[in-house]
């Protein structure tokens, strides 16, 4: 398993330490897992383009979740 590091702002990790019982690896590990699972999809699509691509994946939902983090 390869590792990688990100930056996160000071206040999302303070967002984040409210709620320890999430294994946040994990989380961002599932989030990047679904994400290229739908950008090969949309890639093997007959019409797919780099705006579509490139739109934001977040649903309504996920933006209110992470919109206090």
């Amino acid at each position: 398993m390869t590792n990688i590091t990100l930056s996160i702002d000071d206040e999302v990790y303070r967002g984040m330490k409210n709620f320890s019982e999430i294994r946040w690896s994990e989380f961002v590990r599932k989030c990047i897992r679904q994400r290229v699972m739908e950008l090969g999809a949309i890639k093997s699509g007959v019409n797919a383009d780099e705006k579509l691509l490139a739109e934001n994946w977040l649903s309504e939902e996920d933006n209110l979740a992470w919109k206090d983090l």
